[in-house]
């Protein structure tokens, strides 16, 4: 039922699907997921992709039958499979009539809060324009996301990041057992539970495939992650028939792991607890009504004074006309961009600053009244 109510979906498939085992990359199995996101996208929705398989794919076309262990090897697979694997979701997204984007993340570039906001834009952008981005790690340059990355944990912080509704994980698994199901002749299918309890990381344990890097224990780890901003996790098997269009309907397919925070909830509660700040702007009493009393934006022309030296992306407090801090909220821009912008209209920002990366300083969904 996760699914049911989502408008804006983060999906994630592992490269023994993508891959069919190594085999290379899947065309039928690629062409059926992104018939089911098309059609959704159709009914209103918003789809991101976080596909796995660039490594397996560039042994295939490397003629490695193992994974090798030296980074430049993983590296040289990942820059030779990522070709193919963009250009099988582009040819068939193109087939339902949809554009694509490819997007190379690290987890560097969600830790980083300039970086992470520039990312967002992006893809927001991007879902505004009807095109669907397939996310992939940048295992071409970067030496620990091979080494200890996983795909699961990128979808978790894809989904916080686009603040979805829900993240959806194939597998193929037919979802969270009580135990090792190969093993365990006696292990207990998990239809429901809440992400995050302590229960599930030791029903977890265990490998996953000799191609990809997670298992489910990523998998349990990731639903954590992306519950802290309010989205539920459905663990499926990726090879069921129109699992996307089914679960979209309502149907109890595979785990669901529902966040225990409501999404709005935990986002408001990440800024509220910043006990330290790194700048304020003051307002005039024009901006601070619309902030305070109509729950608007707060634009440059209403900013009086900025306060502190701080980044793209932190958390800063918004002051009335007497001092007193009435809300707080992700900026847009630094504080010496803010200076050069008060009191000028948002049409005036790129003459002043050469560019525009928003029209407000604060957004309203990154607002929070005080």
């Amino acid at each position: 039922m996760l699914l049911k109510d989502a408008r804006r979906i983060v999906v994630k498939v592992g490269s023994s699907l993508v891959t069919n085992e190594g085999r290379g990359v899947d065309a039928d199995a690629i062409g059926n997921w992104c018939r089911q996101m098309a059609a959704l996208a159709r009914e209103g929705r918003e789809l991101v992709m976080v596909s796995s398989g660039a490594i397996a794919e560039g042994m295939k076309r490397l003629g490695w039958a193992t994974r090798p262990k030296e980074v430049h090897e993983l590296q040289a697979a990942a820059a030779v499979g990522q070709m193919g694997l963009a250009q099988m979701y582009e040819t068939k997204l193109r087939e339902e009539g949809m554009g694509s984007a490819q997007v190379l993340l690290t987890h560097a570039d969600l830790a980083d809060r300039e970086r992470y906001l520039n990312a967002r834009s992006t893809l927001l952008t991007l879902l505004q324009h009807r095109v669907l981005p397939v996310i992939n790690e940048n295992d071409t340059v970067v030496n620990d996301e091979i080494k200890f990355g996983d795909n699961d944990t990128l979808g978790a912080l894809v989904a916080n990041l686009v603040e979805a509704d829900a993240l959806l994980i194939l597998t193929d698994q037919q979802g969270l057992y009580s135990a090792d199901p190969r093993k365990d002749p006696n292990a207990r299918f998990i239809h429901e539970a809440v992400a995050g309890t302590p229960e599930l990381e030791v029903m977890a344990g265990g490998a996953g495939s000799s191609l990809g890097r997670g298992g489910m224990i990523t998998k349990i780890l990731a639903a954590k992650r992306a519950a802290v901003s309010g989205a539920g996790t459905v663990i499926a098997w990726g090879r069921e028939p129109d699992v996307l269009l089914r679960l979209a309907r309502g149907e109890p397919i595979g785990t669901a792991l529902t966040a225990s925070t409501a999404k709005l909830a935990a986002r408001k509660l990440w800024m509220v607890g910043h006990l330290q700040l790194r700048g304020a702007v003051s307002v005039d009493a024009g901006a601070a009504a619309k902030v305070q009393g109509e729950g608007k934006s707060l634009l440059p022309i209403g900013v009086t004074e900025v306060q502190g030296e701080f980044h793209r992306g932190d958390v800063i407090a918004v002051r009335d006309p007497h001092g007193r801090e009435i809300a707080r909220g992700l900026t847009n821009y630094s504080s010496a961009e803010a200076r050069l912008i008060a009191r000028k209209a948002s049409g005036e920002i790129e003459s002043v600053l050469g560019y525009v990366a928003e029209h407000e300083l604060i957004h309203r969904t990154n607002l929070v009244l005080s």
